[in-house]
């Protein structure tokens, strides 16, 4: 149970969406976008989230929207992981997101909101961010489409009262070899110790991180290493552990040093399967 009520709304369209938002918040109600509503439950219950006004766009017909086409795969944000894992649009994107939580929480959790999560695994990010996708977004001001990498800098740069619609992306990186890792300290579904993704595009590898920082991230200064074939893989992997973002998270999961240990290990793996093809 949640300490706290609130009112709640369903809107149809992504205008209503968006003028429900403007007049709750002229109201006082702190309104909060939702679509599968985990973190609102999680965090609610020890008072890191608060609202008096949901607006759950699981109704709005853009937000659910699945399309593949020849030159692009369309993917809604209020589609749920597990609904995205059965479809297999994008692989890099299923194998990733399949080892988010459980089943059961996977069939709740959607994509929009775990991208937009205050949790800083945001996991689903990470292909995105590889295959320099490009998001739908809708506020009170404008409609606008961007490129994922321009607006995602440690977190999705929303603007007041914005939500993400949709995101876009090509099939010459959905058809890419990829590689995509999690390891967990603890149990088989227990919160992860690191997440590793990658594309190899041109014969060149991108790579994405998370649970390593506060942060998921795409580093190219990390890439840039990894593929200087004139280094050996030893080389390569040295000089990318020297180059990451800070900081190196260290809390229960797993010290900085254990953390940067396994992810070592992984980027040597990541070089040994995605260097042969």
């Amino acid at each position: 149970m949640l300490p706290f009520d609130f009112d709640y709304y369903r809107p149809e369209t992504l205008n209503e969406a968006v003028e429900l938002y403007q007049y709750l918040d002229q109201q006082g109600k702190q309104p909060m976008f939702f679509s599968g509503g985990t973190e609102l439950i999680t965090l609610g219950r020890i008072d890191l989230a608060y609202t008096e006004a949901v607006i759950d766009i699981k109704g709005i017909a853009e937000c659910r929207m699945m399309q593949e086409s020849r030159d692009l795969v369309i993917l809604g944000s209020a589609l749920s992981l597990t609904t995205i894992e059965e479809a297999n649009l994008f692989p890099l994107l299923t194998k990733t997101a399949s080892e988010v939580a459980d089943h059961t929480a996977r069939g709740k959790i959607t994509l929009g909101g775990n991208i937009c999560a205050r949790i800083f695994y945001r996991e689903a990010v990470l292909p995105f961010l590889l295959a320099d996708s490009q998001v739908l977004l809708i506020g009170p001001n404008r409609k606008r489409i961007v490129p994922i990498n321009e607006i995602f800098h440690e977190q999705l740069g929303l603007e007041s009262g914005e939500f993400l619609v949709q995101i876009a992306t090509e099939n010459r990186f959905i058809r890419a070899p990829f590689f995509s890792v999690k390891r967990r300290q603890q149990w088989d579904t227990g919160y992860p110790l690191l997440t590793i993704a990658a594309l190899k595009i041109n014969q060149q590898v991108r790579v994405g991180i998370s649970g390593l920082c506060p942060f998921p991230f795409r580093s190219k200064e990390v890439e840039a290493a990894l593929n200087n074939r004139g280094q050996s893989a030893e080389g390569r992997v040295t000089g990318a552990i020297a180059v990451l973002p800070q900081p190196i998270l260290d809390d229960v999961e797993g010290s900085a040093e254990y953390r940067l240990f396994v992810l070592r290990n992984l980027l040597f793996d990541l070089l040994a399967a995605l260097d042969r093809v």
